[in-house]
């Protein structure tokens, strides 16, 4: 039997399998606004039949961006066209969601296949960084030193991301991921690499979860109780700290679960670039599990979980909850398809559009 092809339940929500495909940036917007390409992309994710397709890291503001060119929910006329992108994946009997987020000192950067390297700060297309403390990530292509921010910087950006958790639910996504990993600001500020502040927001575990805390309280109060409400956390480093870095994550999960969140999918904190990270099938699972077991709450993981039986594993083995599958399906966008060809589901093409399964059941090659 397979684990992978189960539906999975989050409160008024149920999945139809335990697929999903995570948040990937496609730096192609402007302005902020998606276009054509996101319209495609996203209904064909969806058409290959995964339970979930997880929108982009969309900015709450035009500073949370990370580069000029990625996709933003800070004004009406972007929340238009996201609106036609939860439709689109809607039709294909696939639940819509979105990743919202801000960039905090990666923000302000070139497209990946343009440099992926902050923009020099004298171009009119830049604008100023801004962090927990005015310290870089470090590294030759990410060096900009950004701003301090005040509580008033604080007090406005987590405006932001109420604004835009709102406008997502108009624009009809079913499922709100906060964007709390990769080296953004919110695992800035929770990290020591990044935040060194003397204030309420710096110092402590709990001093610097408090920032995390009270963005995610801002976009509880107007994200619908009934809908999944979900976070990508960074809850180790791989930078020699990992089980006082992961216990501290662990410790603010669980503050998390208590104030509202439903879900986590369990990731990396990119903060600092002096890192050693296991690269490998799967390697976050340990992790995800822990998360999951001493926590209490349903958890996801990207990074790995590319092959259907080691997806499907990870679901059986008690690891994850939602099997997150990205260079899957950039290579393949029916993967979920060709995953339940792969472990023997009965009539896998049901899963698919009925353009296609008609035609794919119609002629199927049968064994004489």
């Amino acid at each position: 039997m397979s684990h992978l092809f189960t539906p999975f339940k989050l409160k008024d929500i149920t999945l139809r399998n335990r697929i999903a495909v995570p948040p990937m940036c496609q730096y192609s917007a402007v302005d902020g606004i998606p276009n054509e390409w996101h319209l495609a992309h996203y209904a064909e994710l969806a058409r290959g039949g995964a339970g979930l397709v997880v929108v982009e890291a969309t900015g709450v503001s035009p500073d949370g961006r990370i580069s000029p060119a990625c996709t933003g929910l800070w004004n009406d006329e972007q929340a238009a066209v996201h609106a036609k992108i939860a439709d689109s994946i809607k039709k294909a009997d696939s639940i819509p969601g979105i990743q919202i987020a801000h960039a905090g000192m990666k923000a302000s950067a070139n497209k990946p296949w343009e440099g992926d390297n902050h923009i020099p700060a004298e171009n009119p297309v830049a604008w100023e960084t801004i962090a927990p403390s005015a310290i870089p990530f470090g590294t030759e292509a990410l060096n900009r030193v950004p701003r301090a921010m005040t509580r008033d910087d604080i007090a406005r950006v987590q405006n932001d991301f109420a604004a835009a958790a709102k406008r997502a639910f108009e624009a009809g996504y079913q499922w709100l991921e906060l964007h709390f990993a990769h080296g953004y600001l919110a695992q800035s500020f929770f990290s020591r690499h990044t935040n060194q502040r003397d204030d309420e927001y710096g110092g402590s575990a709990e001093n610097r979860g408090r920032y995390l805390l009270e963005t995610m309280a801002a976009v509880r109060n107007v994200w619908p109780e009934n809908l999944p409400f979900t976070m990508r956390f960074g809850v180790l480093e791989f930078d020699g700290h990992d089980e006082e870095t992961l216990q501290e994550a662990i410790a603010l999960s669980k503050k998390f679960n208590q104030n509202g969140l439903d879900f986590m999918s369990v990731s990396m904190g990119f903060t600092t670039p002096k890192t050693n990270i296991p690269w490998g099938p799967a390697f976050l699972a340990p992790y995800a599990r822990r998360v999951r077991n001493e926590v209490g709450m349903p958890v996801g993981s990207a990074w790995g979980f590319d092959t259907p039986t080691l997806a499907d594993a990870s679901v059986r083995n008690g690891d994850l909850d939602l099997v997150f599958v990205g260079r899957g399906h950039l290579v393949n966008p029916h993967w979920a398809y060709k995953a339940a060809l792969d472990l023997g589901i009965e009539k896998p093409e049901q899963m698919l559009p009925d353009q296609r399964k008609f035609w794919l059941n119609r002629y199927k090659v049968r064994n004489s």
